[in-house]
């Protein structure tokens, strides 16, 4: 495993852009049987956290500066492998999204648009709820804010 890495929008070789993309879409559109616009525009502007095993992306997060989502910066498209969770590689991934974030943007809070059942898991974080429950593409999310 390889990891954590990280990367512009510019600075990803077209191999790897696949692979994360690819991952993605195996995720957020086939597992969680979601079809959603994933290619949003925010990818540009975006820092990329990635881990790969044999040259292939397997977990990934990316970053949004402040403004570009959100006013305050966040983290978003969180991802594991199916065959990787449960492994403490989330997590790894997790921290090392919140460390680059704050290193990034220093004094920024962070916030996340969590799908409903991963509350506990960003919870362990130090995020905090912010807001009632919510559809995003037909899935239950709650917003949730890590205090700087």
């Amino acid at each position: 495993m390889i990891g954590p890495l990280f990367a512009s929008f510019s600075e990803l070789n077209t191999s790897t852009l696949y692979g994360i993309l690819a991952l993605r879409a195996e995720v957020f559109v086939v597992e969680q049987d979601c079809p959603y616009q994933d290619l949003d525009g925010k990818d540009e502007q975006s820092i990329h956290l990635w881990y790969e095993e044999e040259g292939c992306p397997v977990a990934y997060a990316r970053l949004l500066p402040p403004g570009s989502a959100y006013a305050e910066a966040g983290i978003g498209r969180v991802v594991t492998a199916q065959r990787l969770r449960r492994t403490g590689l989330g997590k790894e991934l997790m921290r090392a999204a919140i460390d680059r974030a704050q290193m990034q943007w220093p004094g920024e809070d962070l916030v996340i648009m969590a799908q409903s059942y991963l509350v506990n898991f960003y919870q362990g974080f130090g995020f905090e709820i912010e807001r009632e429950e919510f559809l995003e593409d037909g899935i239950p999310h709650r917003w949730m804010r890590f205090t700087a």
